[in-house]
Formats: C-alpha cells, sequence, structure tokens
C-alpha cells in the first residue's frame, strides 16, 4: 500500500496541507487479500467484506476500513464465529 497523498490547495496558505487517506479498487483489494476480484464482489453484495465507498458507479475501499475489517475478522481459534 502506498502513503496517504497530500493536497495542496492553490486558495490556501503553502503551508496549509490536507492528508487523504488511500483509495484502492477491487483489483488492488483483491491481490491486498490475496483474494479474487469475484471473492471480492461477492462479500460486498452479502455484507461481509470491508466497508466501501460508491464514487458514481465506482467502488473504492480505504487502507483504514480494510485494516479495520482484518482486524474484525481476527480468530484465536477455528471455532470462533
Amino acid at each position: 500500500m502506498q502513503t496517504p497523498a497530500t493536497i495542496q490547495n492553490a486558495n490556501l496558505h503553502p503551508e496549509v496541507a490536507v492528508t487523504l487517506p488511500r483509495l484502492m479498487d477491487q483489483k488492488a483489494l483483491a491481490a491486498y487479500l490475496g483474494k479474487s476480484t469475484a471473492w471480492c464482489e461477492r462479500a460486498r453484495w452479502c455484507g461481509e467484506g470491508p466497508r466501501f465507498v460508491k464514487l458514481g458507479r465506482h467502488v473504492r475501499y480505504r487502507a483504514d476500513d480494510v485494516l479495520a475489517w482484518i482486524e474484525e475478522n481476527a480468530r484465536t481459534c477455528s471455532g470462533e464465529g
């Protein structure tokens, strides 16, 4: 994953910057998780995958949401549900 992008607005003072979260598309998410893009689609439709953002017809995943989803799915035993 890349580090967050820093954007400077021409209307703001030069020392003012905004840090934006890294957005991944479905292909990048699948590669990061070691899953297929079809798995990402099914998980999104079923509400079982990471939170996502819809930008028009495009689906994007914030790195923080992906990491939170991974933490939520951490287990200490196979029998945990």
